[in-house]
């Protein structure tokens, strides 16, 4: 198997529309970052890397500073990689860089902050409110519309290796934005595709072909693309197998169901069937052809984009707008 054969390019050229997206990487002492952060005072997200912790610059703008732990497992190559391209691409469904801190031993990321967490925590059966339907389908839209960015806007390609819910972060609107850049990849070669000895990303998510042969092009995040769809339709991205432990990825179980037609039986409980039929099977045939076994099988991201649209238009014809869904819980609301 061939080793690994490409490194970052001196400089990304790159083809977009959003150039008014662009903000100024700023340089941060570890002073500053620690008095933004109130010296490091509230936690709000963790990882292999370190924690991240809210702040607030001088101009009142809230921001995540994520800290690069001395025993983190992700390291600083990763860190490095993600804060490099972060100052070269810019997409509204792309989280934004604003600022690093390399002072030392010390290493900080400084991103704008995104209200509502990741979207892993709002599909979670104990999150006080439940996404829509509407609203789970203008996720997938605008995380479809991120990777295609990345994928055909960006010369060369970029593959993000690591999508996944708990990386695709909600602003104070709901409107998703892919984060965690730290495994992603360009390509430099002219067919866009790679050979990896040592294959990276998150178990239930990784391109099977990937994951057994090492080969990683567009099509491997297209196919965790799938797996985010079926976790947006069913909550879930593994479900425990009969021993009770939580081995069992989701297709194991999805693809009999769907087989039989029984679509009610996968679909999120609690959406209490708030949903349009027509639109819901158009996700589940897209999410089936996003995660087909041979990367060859699966479409571009930008074919899998149209089709979510179409099925956004589908929901709004076939019921009323609705808004979030608010459980009855004896427990007082989370802050935002």
């Amino acid at each position: 198997m061939a080793a690994d054969r490409y490194a970052w390019p001196d400089r990304l050229i790159f083809e977009s529309s959003e150039r008014t997206l662009r903000l100024k990487n700023r340089s941060f002492k570890y002073g500053e970052v620690s008095r933004i952060t109130g010296n490091f005072g509230r936690v709000i997200g963790e990882g292999g890397f370190g924690k991240v912790y809210l702040g607030t610059l001088d101009n009142g703008t809230l921001v995540a500073v994520k800290m690069l732990s001395e025993s983190s497992k992700q390291g600083y190559k990763e860190f490095h990689a993600e804060a490099q391209l972060l100052m070269i691409v810019h997409h509204g469904n792309l989280v934004s860089l604003l600022g690093y801190c390399d002072d030392f031993r010390h290493m900080a990321l400084i991103y704008e902050y995104m209200a509502n967490g990741n979207l892993r925590q709002h599909l979670s059966e104990d999150h006080l409110k439940v996404l829509t339907w509407n609203k789970r389908l203008q996720i997938a839209i605008d995380v479809a519309q991120g990777l295609d960015y990345l994928h055909n806007g960006c010369k060369p390609p970029i593959i993000h290796r690591d999508l996944k819910t708990t990386n695709i972060l909600l602003n104070e609107d709901f409107r998703a934005k892919i984060a965690d850049f730290g495994l992603s990849r360009a390509f430099v070669s002219e067919n866009h595709s790679y050979v990896s000895t040592c294959p990276a990303g998150t178990p239930g998510y990784l391109d099977p072909e990937f994951q057994s042969l090492g080969n990683l092009n567009k099509k491997s995040d297209v196919y965790s693309f799938g797996i985010v769809l079926f976790e947006l339709i069913c909550q879930r991205a593994t479900m425990r197998s009969q021993d009770g432990s939580p081995s069992m990825q989701i297709l194991q179980w999805l693809i009999p169901i769907i087989e039989s037609g029984d679509l009610q039986r996968i679909m999120d409980p609690r959406l209490q069937g708030e949903f349009d039929i027509n639109s819901a099977w158009k996700v589940v045939e897209i999410a089936m052809s996003c995660t087909k076994p041979s990367a060859i099988q699966r479409p571009d991201i930008n074919q899998v984009l149209v089709e979510l649209k179409e099925s956004l238009v589908s929901e709004a014809r076939g019921s009323p707008e609705m808004t979030s869904l608010e459980l009855h819980s004896g427990s007082a609301p989370l802050a935002r």
